[in-house]
């Protein structure tokens, strides 16, 4: 009982970490709501169960205050300049230094490399936390800035490394972790046409997460070996998890084409055609590594019992109807675009 009712303190803690940090007029409020999510998120990552849990705390926690440490005092510099400390921030080296904390603290490129370990000794759902509320804060810090040559920079380089870091992986975890890389990317991309923009590729790109991320869960599934024996005794499963798996790549006519779609046409319209041709091959990488996990367990023959319903009758119905609106999401929405 005490342990879940901690465990409510510190997610209340961090929600309200993360929306003081939104609603921030000054650096330092933002850099306040910055530590207070940080200093809560740290003993929900704690899991007696998991062995690797206490490593990969203490690697978020290093990492965390360090770009924080460096975020204060580039926002001290500021201050002492400017004497004042506004959110919207003129293209100099204060704003390039911020810049490059709150990619180290969002995991992208080039300052990934501790958000896949980490990753890895986590849980699933504080993996999801990781994936998608985490990033809230300092992408939202990030879209203030405005520094597009950057942005265009780092969206390039977190697409490249998304993409090659998850073809060799067997992890499921590191797979999402290079996935979410990939994604934000996107997200960062995005920020150049419009901020509303990256807000709906955020909505989206959480909703499949959040799909992906109950099925491995419910299952217990870590490593690729796992999807090809006791879980695809069930055909229902196999097909609502690589239909989202598809979707996460942005395979059409799935749900995870649209919020890429916009992106792309966004870009073209801004003039941005080499990095709009750079993003849009580097992610064929992405769906790659997905159809051929896809492939294998669809085209292969490996012992499979036909008799055994375990998983299709554990399946809930919440997950199917997520599933089934990952599968006919393009659709509905491009019916409410022309509609509208």
């Amino acid at each position: 009982m005490f342990k879940n009712l901690s465990k409510i303190v510190f997610l209340s803690t961090l929600m309200s970490g993360t929306l003081l940090t939104i609603s921030s007029n000054s650096w330092m409020g933002a850099w306040m709501g910055l530590e207070i999510n940080l200093l809560s998120f740290i003993p929900l990552m704690n899991d007696t169960n998991n062995l690797m849990s206490s490593e990969a705390s203490l690697k978020y926690f290093l990492i965390q205050a360090i770009a924080s440490s460096i975020l204060l005092f580039a926002i001290m510099i500021l201050l002492v300049k400017n004497n004042k400390m506004e959110m919207m921030l003129k293209n100099n080296y204060a704003s390039w230094v911020m810049f490059s904390t709150l990619l180290l603290k969002s995991g992208a490129a080039p300052f990934h490399f501790w958000f896949p370990g980490v990753m890895e000794g986590l849980s699933w759902i504080n993996n999801f936390t990781l994936m998608t509320w985490q990033k809230i804060a300092p992408m939202m810090l990030i879209s203030y800035l405005m520094l597009s040559d950057l942005l265009i920079t780092s969206a390039l380089m977190s697409i490249l490394v998304g993409s090659m870091g998850g073809l060799n992986q067997t992890s499921l975890r590191k797979i999402m972790a290079f996935s979410s890389i990939s994604h934000l990317g996107w997200m960062l991309s995005a920020m150049i046409s419009s901020e509303n923009l990256w807000m709906l590729y955020f909505l989206m790109y959480s909703f499949l997460s959040m799909v992906l991320v109950f099925l491995f869960n419910s299952f217990n599934l870590f490593h690729l070996n796992q999807l090809f024996n006791v879980f695809f005794e069930s055909k229902l499963a196999k097909f609502s998890l690589f239909i989202n798996l598809l979707s996460m790549g942005g395979l059409p006519p799935f749900l995870g084409f649209i919020p890429k779609w916009m992106v792309m046409q966004s870009l073209i319209m801004s003039n941005h055609l080499l990095t709009t041709f750079l993003m849009t091959n580097t992610t064929l990488i992405t769906l790659y590594f997905y159809i051929r996990i896809c492939y294998s367990a669809f085209m292969l023959n490996y012992y499979e019992n036909n008799w055994s319903t375990y998983y299709t009758i554990n399946l809930s119905i919440m997950y199917m109807l997520m599933t089934w609106f990952s599968l006919l999401g393009f659709p509905i929405i491009s019916l409410i675009f022309y509609l509208l």
